[in-house]
C-alpha cells in the first residue's frame, strides 16, 4: 500500500516531483499548497544554479502495514540503529581509530627531539626540524582523518534520523485511537522531535567522540607502559580505582537524570500543545493567569530535573580533574627522583607527563559526551517503549482482503467498554440490511458514537461479532474494510493543503473532473467558485479561515468522493443553524442513495428521514422502528417526540 494515500500511489498533498531545474518557479504555482512560495528576484540566479547541480531524485515510496511493529523496533538499541548502515559505522571507527594514533604522536617526537637534540652531547637542529615535521605531518593527518570522520558521522546520523522518523511514524499510523486518547499530543511530538533530535546529536558528534576519547585513553595507557612501567603502575595504582568507582556512580545516577529530564521536557510540550489548542476557550474564560501559574509549574519540574543533572555533572567533572592534578602531583615527585638517580630521561620524563596530560583531558570531555549518550539512550528508551505499544485493533497476519460488500452489518451479542470494567454496551444484537439508513437516538452517554466506532473498528468488542456480509471485521484487512466505509464526523478535520487536497483525500490520484462531480453532488460549487482560487485555495489548518456548514459539506464531499459502500454520520448536523442544516440535508440526500448509512443522530429531524430509528439507552437496544411505529408504540422515542414538538412549539 502506497504511504500516500488510502489507495492511491501519489502524494497525499501536492504532486510529486523531481528535483530537477525549474522548480524554483513551479513552486510559486497556486497548487503549491502554500499561501507564497515564490522566490525573491534577486535570488533566482542563484537558486537555479544550486538546482542543476543538484541530482534527480526517485519518487518516494514508502511501505505501509497494519501489522504491529517488527521486533527489531520492540528491541530497539543504538547498535541495532547503526548496524543497518554498517558500512558507514565502520569506515567512522576506522577514521576514529586514525585521529586516536595520529594525536598521539607529539609527545614521542617531543621525547625524541629532548633527548637526540638538546641535550648535552647530542645538540643537532636536524633531529630537532625534523620531529618538528613529522609533528606537522601528523597534525595534517589528524585534521583531514577528522574532517572525514565529521562528514561520515553526519551522514550516517541523517540516514539513521531518517529511517527513525519513518518508522516512528508509520508506528503512529497504526495505532489504535485510543493511544490518542490516553497520551497527550506535545508527548507524542516529543517523540517524534526532541527525543529523535538527542539521538541524531549523539551520533553525529558524540558517539565519536565517546569512542574516540576512550581510544585515546586505551592508547595512551599502553604507551605509559612502554615509557615506564614502574610510573605507569603508579598511575593506575593512584588514579584507576578512584576514577572507576566515580565513574559507576556517574552512570547511575545521570541516567536516573536524564529519565527525569526526559519526562520533564515531554510535559512541558503536552502542556504547551493543550494550551495552544484551547486558546480561544483560555481567552474567552479569562485563564491566561492561572493557565501561565500551571505552566510554570510543569516548567519547574522540567528545571529541577535539568538542576539534578548540572549537579551530578558538578561532582565528577571537577572532581576527576581534582584527581588528575593530585596524580600528576605525585608523579612529579617521583619522576623528578627517578631523573635524578638516572633512572628515567629527562625527555622520557616530558614525554610522559605530555601523555599523562592527555590522559586526564579525554576524561572531562567523556562527561560531556557521556552526557549527551544518556540523553540518547534516555530517548531510545522512549523511542523503544513506544514501538513496544501495540494497536488495540490490530491486523491479523492471515486477515483477508474484504471483497466489494453490499452493506449488510450485523452486531452478534456485542459487548464493549473502553475501560473493561466499566461497560459501555451489553448484550447488543441488531441487524442493518444492505441499503437501508439506520439511525440511532439515545441520551448522551447511551453508546450511539460506541455502536459508530465499532462499524469502522476504532475500536474491537470485549465480546461478540460485528460482522459486515457476513465477514468478522476482525477476519479482514484493514486497509480492504476502510476502502469500503466512509465516516463524516460531527467536527469535521481539515487539513492545511489546499481545498483541492482535502476534497481528494481518499483518492488524491485523480483529475479535477472527478473532484468537481463530488463538489455539485452535495452542493458545493456555490462555495468553492466564491473563494479566489477556487480547487486550490489553501485551508487554513483545522479549516479555520471557514464557516461550520462549509466544513460539513467538503467532509460530505470528502466521503463522496471516497464512493464507500457504507457511511457513517456521527451526529453531522448537530452543530449548525437552520440554514446550513438545510444544505447539509439536502446534501445527505445524494449521498446516502443506494448506501447502508448509519447516523448518530442528535435531532430528530435527522433520524425522522431513516428508514429505522434505533433508540439506546444504557449501553442496550430498547425501540427499533420506523418514526410512525415509535411514536404509535407511545415508548421512549414517543417521550422524545413529544418533547421535542413542546419545545419547537414554544420556539415558534
Amino acid at each position: 500500500m502506497s504511504f500516500g494515500g488510502f489507495g492511491g500511489g501519489a502524494p497525499m498533498f501536492g504532486g510529486g516531483g523531481g528535483g530537477g531545474g525549474g522548480g524554483a518557479r513551479a513552486a510559486s504555482s497556486p497548487g503549491g499548497g502554500l499561501p507564497f512560495a515564490g522566490i525573491p528576484p534577486e535570488l533566482e540566479k542563484g537558486v537555479d544554479k544550486l538546482l542543476t547541480q543538484e541530482p534527480d531524485y526517485p519518487e518516494p515510496t514508502a511501505e505501509f502495514t497494519y501489522l504491529n511493529a517488527d521486533q527489531l523496533s520492540k528491541n530497539l538499541n543504538l547498535r541495532q540503529l547503526i548496524f543497518r548502515h554498517w558500512r558507514m559505522g565502520v569506515w567512522a571507527v576506522l577514521l576514529v581509530c586514525i585521529v586516536s594514533v595520529t594525536n598521539q604522536l607529539g609527545p614521542a617526537l617531543v621525547e625524541h627531539a629532548i633527548n637526540h637534540g638538546m641535550v648535552a652531547g647530542h645538540r643537532h637542529f636536524g633531529v630537532v626540524a625534523a620531529c618538528g615535521a613529522l609533528f606537522l605531518a601528523a597534525i595534517v593527518v589528524t585534521a583531514v582523518a577528522q574532517r572525514s570522520q565529521a562528514r561520515v558521522t553526519g551522514r550516517l546520523a541523517a540516514r539513521v534520523m531518517n529511517d527513525l522518523r519513518v518508522r516512528v511514524f508509520t508506528h503512529l499510523q497504526r495505532l489504535g485511537l485510543d493511544y490518542y486518547t490516553d497520551e497527550k499530543a506535545g508527548v507524542i511530538m516529543t517523540r517524534m522531535t526532541s527525543d529523535i533530535e538527542n539521538l541524531q546529536q549523539l551520533l553525529q558528534d558524540g558517539l565519536a567522540q565517546l569512542v574516540g576519547q576512550a581510544l585515546t585513553m586505551v592508547v595512551i595507557t599502553a604507551i605509559l607502559f612502554t615509557y615506564n612501567v614502574k610510573l605507569a603502575l603508579i598511575t593506575i595504582a593512584l588514579v584507576i580505582p578512584l576514577l572507576t568507582l566515580g565513574t559507576l556512580w556517574f552512570t547511575s545516577a545521570s541516567a536516573r537524570g536524564y529519565q527525569r529530564v526526559r519526562d520533564g521536557i515531554a510535559g512541558v510540550l503536552g502542556d504547551l500543545s493543550e494550551s495552544l489548542q484551547g486558546v480561544r476557550t483560555v481567552a474567552a474564560f479569562n485563564r491566561q493567569r492561572w493557565n501561565v501559574v500551571a505552566h510554570r509549574n510543569v516548567v519547574g519540574i522540567y528545571r529541577d530535573a535539568n538542576n539534578y543533572t548540572a549537579q551530578i555533572n558538578a561532582i565528577y567533572g571537577p572532581g576527576t580533574q581534582m584527581l588528575g592534578y593530585l596524580g600528576q602531583a605525585s608523579l612529579l615527585a617521583i619522576g623528578g627522583n627517578m631523573v635524578i638517580h638516572h633512572q628515567l630521561s629527562i625527555g622520557a620524563l616530558v614525554a610522559f607527563f605530555l601523555y599523562l596530560n592527555r590522559f586526564f583531558a579525554p576524561i572531562q570531555l567523556l562527561v560531556q559526551q557521556y552526557n549527551t549518550f544518556q540523553q540518547g539512550q534516555s530517548s531510545v528508551t522512549k523511542l523503544r517503549i513506544l514501538f513496544q505499544t501495540d494497536p488495540s485493533t490490530p491486523q491479523r497476519p492471515d486477515a483477508e482482503v474484504l471483497p466489494p460488500v453490499e452493506g449488510e452489518i450485523v452486531f452478534d451479542h456485542v459487548d464493549f467498554g473502553y475501560d473493561p470494567e466499566t461497560p459501555v454496551l451489553r448484550d447488543v444484537n441488531l441487524r442493518i440490511a444492505p441499503g437501508e439508513t439506520v439511525a440511532f437516538v439515545g441520551q448522551t452517554g447511551a453508546g450511539k458514537s460506541t455502536v459508530a466506532k465499532l462499524i469502522t473498528r476504532f475500536y474491537d468488542p470485549t465480546a461478540g461479532r460485528v460482522l459486515l456480509d457476513g465477514h468478522d471485521l476482525r477476519d479482514v484487512t484493514l486497509d480492504s474494510l476502510r476502502r469500503q466505509l466512509g465516516v463524516v464526523p460531527q467536527e469535521p478535520f481539515l487539513f492545511a493543503g489546499s481545498l483541492r487536497d482535502n476534497l481528494a483525500f481518499a483518492r488524491p490520484d485523480v483529475d479535477d473532473d472527478e473532484v468537481w462531480r463530488a463538489v455539485d453532488a452535495v452542493g458545493l460549487r456555490e462555495v468553492v467558485e466564491r473563494m479566489p482560487d477556487g480547487l486550490h485555495t489553501v485551508v487554513h489548518e483545522r479549516g479555520q479561515s471557514l464557516s461550520s456548514g462549509e466544513r460539513q459539506l467538503i467532509a460530505l464531499a470528502r466521503a463522496f468522493h471516497a464512493q464507500p459502500r457504507v457511511l457513517v454520520l456521527d451526529e453531522a448536523t448537530s452543530n449548525l443553524d437552520l440554514l446550513s442544516e438545510t444544505k447539509i440535508e439536502a446534501a445527505l440526500d445524494v449521498l446516502l442513495e443506494a448506501r447502508t448509512a448509519v447516523l448518530i443522530a442528535h435531532r430528530l429531524t435527522t433520524a425522522m428521514k431513516a428508514d429505522r430509528i434505533i433508540v439506546v439507552d444504557d449501553g442496550r437496544i430498547l425501540e427499533s422502528g420506523s418514526h410512525a411505529e415509535l411514536v404509535a408504540a407511545g415508548g421512549r422515542y414517543a417521550e422524545m417526540y413529544a418533547t421535542w414538538t413542546s419545545h419547537a412549539a414554544l420556539a415558534a
